[in-house]
């Protein structure tokens, strides 16, 4: 479907055949041939991923935990900066052998080259970057600091994992048995990892009703 529609009847028309599509396949006539829907897993059900060690990055975690996060993304065979690193790199490859230097006037191409060649340099310099500030991370102390120095740097994340806008689903109130309690925690401090979190905590009825209501068989367990 395309992102945009003249009025707001088409836009509703057009969500109405996509879910059509999804629930009934191609056997409706007239309709086209249905989406693919992705799946996207929780991010706890795979930490190395960059959606996994961005929920692994909370406040509380050790100076070391975050210095090997930094090191994950950052390793040279498998990192995730790195594999971008490359992509671009690729991309701008490709626009390569595609220049043409005929008319000194007009070269739309290499202007593209050039600004894939400036993003493939930048990711150069991130890479360089997070190499010497993973050393700073694990010097960090692990103690919180006074809020009142927070204020005087901003916050740069401005985007929620797809987990904390859709919800947390049924990860958060399924915890396994005694021997998987790390996991919970885990999971737990994973949520909190969104910059909207605590704002978004006391909206859950259900995550914050539930242990006021049965306080006997949940007191041994911690929060």
């Amino acid at each position: 479907m395309p992102e945009f529609y003249p009025s707001i009847g088409e836009a509703v028309g057009a969500a109405m055949k996509h879910n059509i599509r999804l629930a009934h396949g191609n056997e409706t006539p007239g309709l086209d041939k249905p989406l693919q829907v992705r799946h996207l897993p929780h991010p706890s059900s795979d930490p190395y991923s960059v959606p996994g060690m961005i929920a692994r990055l909370t406040e509380t975690a050790t100076p070391n935990e975050v210095a090997g996060i930094i090191e994950e993304v950052n390793g040279a065979l498998v990192g995730a900066l790195p594999q971008l690193t490359e992509l671009v790199a690729a991309a701008a490859d490709w626009t390569r052998v595609r220049l043409t230097f005929d008319d000194p006037n007009h070269n739309p191409t290499f202007e593209t080259w050039t600004r894939l060649a400036a993003a493939h340099g930048m990711l150069l310099d991130v890479q360089e970057q997070l190499e010497i500030a993973e050393d700073g991370i694990a010097a960090c102390p692990a103690e919180l600091t006074d809020p009142r120095h927070h204020e005087m740097v901003n916050v740069l994340r401005t985007r929620e994992l797809l987990s904390d806008v859709l919800g947390a689903g049924p990860v958060a109130p399924a915890p396994p048995a005694a021997d998987g309690n790390a996991e919970a925690n885990r999971q737990r401090a994973a949520r909190t990892s969104s910059p909207k979190a605590a704002a978004q905590r006391p909206a859950s009825p259900a995550s914050s009703d539930a242990v006021p209501s049965t306080p006997p068989p949940r007191a041994p367990r911690t929060r």
